[in-house]
Order: structure tokens, then sequence, then C-alpha cells
């Protein structure tokens, strides 16, 4: 990630924290019994933290923003930004519940700020740096799902050879002939996927 898109990430997660500092004062899980119950506001997948005030969530955030892997470890740098991208949408889901809460518990609480807008600056920043990279190192997984499958396959067709007379062992080795065939042509779609990749990533680096 560029250093300027760093930096407006660092921010609109500063604009985040606002927002979910004023919805902790609000407190409108107070006189929610179920709410009061629960351990923690986030399944454990997307937050490690536990707890019922939303600005620790916002700075366990700040902690995965402030550790995001260099570009150069491209895999664990867009793993990470995935995960960043997923943890301001549940803390924004929150967020733009607050007129629910509010008239649940029948809060008197006004924000002094406007109303959290539907498409909040951070959003469209982790969308842009994320899209249309995630959906390419999903096909890339895919498809290297599929070339380790196919390499299993082939090991096995070559062990049931070793015990196999000339006639079955023929057939077998044909099997191999269309495997390896299909192996190629999922590598040459890795090949392709990685390309795409690289541009896209030589592209945010513009």
């Amino acid at each position: 990630m560029r250093a300027d898109s760093f930096d407006k990430l660092c921010q609109q997660v500063t604009t985040l924290k606002q927002h979910a500092e004023q919805f902790d004062k609000a407190k409108l899980f107070a006189k929610n019994r179920y709410m009061q119950a629960q351990p923690s506001l986030f399944d454990r997948g997307v937050f490690t933290t536990k707890s019922m005030k939303l600005v620790d969530y916002v700075l366990e955030i700040e902690d995965e923003v402030n550790s995001l892997p260099p570009l150069e470890r491209r895999h664990a740098h867009n793993y990470a930004l995935e995960r960043i991208g997923n943890q301001v949408q549940a803390v924004f889901n929150v967020i733009k519940s607050t007129p629910i809460w509010e008239k649940e518990n029948k809060s008197t609480y006004k924000p002094r700020n406007k109303p959290v807008s539907k498409s909040l600056p951070y959003q469209q920043a982790v969308k842009q740096i994320m899209q249309p990279a995630h959906e390419l190192y999903d096909e890339l997984k895919q498809n290297h799902e599929f070339e380790r499958r196919l390499v299993l396959m082939v090991e096995e067709c070559k062990l049931r050879m070793q015990n196999m007379g000339p006639v079955k062992a023929k057939a077998i080795n044909l099997e191999i002939l269309a495997l390896h065939a299909r192996l190629g042509r999922c590598r040459k779609a890795i090949s392709a996927t990685e390309e795409k990749i690289q541009i896209v990533e030589k592209q945010q680096l513009r």
C-alpha cells in the first residue's frame, strides 16, 4: 500500500473511532438485559477482543493497521487488508444500528455530529484497496487447490501402476496423460491470475 493510501486509511479509522466513542457514551445497551449478558459484541472469528465497548474493537483495528505486513509479502498483506475490511464493516454495522437501539431503549442521546452516512469514507478506502485484488486472490487460491488435487491424483495413478499388468498399466498411463493435460491447463490459469494480480498491485503503487 502506498504511503498516502496508508495515511488515508489511518485517518478513516480515526474517524471510525470517534463514532465508536459517541456510540459508547450513549450507553445504548444499558437497558437491554440480553446484550448485558453477552461477553462480547462480535464473533471471535472477526475480533480477538472481548468487550461490550465498541471503541475497544476500533483499538484492535488500529493495531491491525499498524502491524500491516509489507507489500512485498503480498499474500499476507492482502489477507490482513481483508481482515481489516471485515472488522471495519462489523463496527460500521453496529454504528448504523444506532437509531434502532435508540428507539428500543428510548434514549435521549443525540449525537453532536451528523448521522453516520451509509457510505463512509473508510469503507470506500478499504474497498478501493481490496477490489479487485481480493477476488483475484480467491481465484488463485481455488486454482492452487485444483492443482494440488490433480497432483495427488497423478501420484495415486502411479502407485496403482506398480502392481498392474501391461494392459491395465497402459490404461492407467492414458489416465495419467489426461491428468497431466488438465494440470497444464490449471497451471496456465494460475500464471494468468498471477499476472493479473501483478497488474493490479502495480496500479495500487502508482
